[in-house]
Order: C-alpha cells, then structure tokens, then sequence
C-alpha cells in the first residue's frame, strides 16, 4: 500500500520480552533463503519503495541499522505485479495506484502482460467451481465479447475471470441463472449493468430476462 515502507520490506527493531530485538522483513528473508519475493499490486507503493533499488540490482543490500551486508542466496529473483505497468491510472479504473519512478521500473528487465485465459482454459477454471458445464461455456462465450467490445472502444467496463467465478458460485446459491447474474453485475451502473443482460440473453437460448414489468 502506499503505507509500506523500509520498515515492512527490509525489516526493523522489534521490542521481544522488553528487549529491543531486529526483525527481518520479507525481502531479507527472501534474499536469504534464495526465496522468490513477490511484490503484489507494486503500483500502489509510494517512492518509498525505492529502499529497494540496490536489491534490484542483484548484489544484495547493505542493512546500515545492524552493520550487516546480505547477499542474495541461489535461486533468489523479485516479480512485481502491477495493472498499470507503474504509469498509474488516468482513467481512475485502478484508483489509489501511483507513477513509479523510471528509474526504479528500469531495473525490472523484462515485463510480461498477461491476458485473459483462452475460453479453453476459461471454462476448465469454471468448470472446477460448477459442473453446470453448458452455463460455464455460455459465460466464457459472453465473457468474451464483452472484452472485445472493450477493446474496440465500445464499453468502458470489462467482466473478468474473478467475476465469471462470482457468478457461477452465486448459481450455485440461487439456482438461477439470471438472478446469479444480476447480482454480480450489480456493481457497474444501471447501464452498463442491463446491456450485459441483454448481451448474455442472446448467447444464451435458455435464459430468460425479464420484462421491466415484472
């Protein structure tokens, strides 16, 4: 979060049964176990997160406050992930995230984006939560073209791999297919919300929306 600090990262003193003790933080632990370090949502830390800078350039770091220099065990490396690339978000969809210094962000030498699961692999994630099997291939189908539809410019939000799990784990409690839906959609506006109804109605033959009446 944009709180953490070398404190959380490094380490730090600790008080242990009234007396002051150090305590290393996960990147030391990491760096010492020859450990991968996994660095979630990095876009959020504040420029405090360039206590890390020598860490990334492989040689260890030097913790000043026990006069201790630790160098990085075998098999040790840092992944950072990020929905912004660490260039924030102007359109204010990943809020609270921040621009991360180019400097910093340069010493990760390669990024890899990952893209939503083929609708192959899709509906097998589905298909472990939910054994409505023609459901599940119905939601990826849907799921789909509402991406692309994204893509191309013509809505401004997307359904995502974690919310096709929401649904089919709401169907599970309704056993109701529109109703699983609608909840788990509820959060976008009244919108965007009704033309992913209407979308999923006609790419499912067996679903039913119902009438503003009813």
């Amino acid at each position: 979060t944009i709180e953490t600090d070398e404190d959380d990262l490094i380490g730090g003193f600790r008080l242990v049964n009234g007396a002051t003790v150090w305590h290393n933080g996960p990147v030391i632990e990491a760096l010492e176990r020859g450990a991968i370090l996994l660095l979630d949502e990095i876009d959020l830390a504040s420029n405090k997160i360039l206590c890390l800078q020598s860490i990334l350039e492989g040689t260890g770091v030097f913790l000043k406050k026990i006069g201790r220099f630790v160098k990085p065990a075998k098999g040790f490396n840092i992944i950072a992930t990020a929905n912004t690339k660490g260039k924030g978000s102007d359109d204010g969809r990943f809020i609270g995230t921040n621009v991360l210094n180019e400097a910093f962000l340069e010493r990760f030498p390669v990024t890899f984006e990952q893209d939503y699961p083929a609708p192959v692999t899709e509906t097998k994630i589905l298909d472990r939560i939910c054994n409505e099997k023609e459901f599940n291939k119905r939601l990826v189908d849907w799921a789909d073209i509402i991406r692309k539809t994204f893509y191309d410019g013509g809505i401004e939000e997307v359904i995502s791999t974690r919310r096709l799990v929401h649904i089919v784990r709401a169907y599970a409690i309704f056993k109701n297919k529109e109703k699983a839906i609608r909840v788990c959609v509820n959060r976008f506006d009244d919108e965007t919300k009704q033309s992913f109804l209407e979308l999923y109605d006609k790419v499912d033959a067996d679903f039913e929306l119902p009438s503003e009446e009813d």
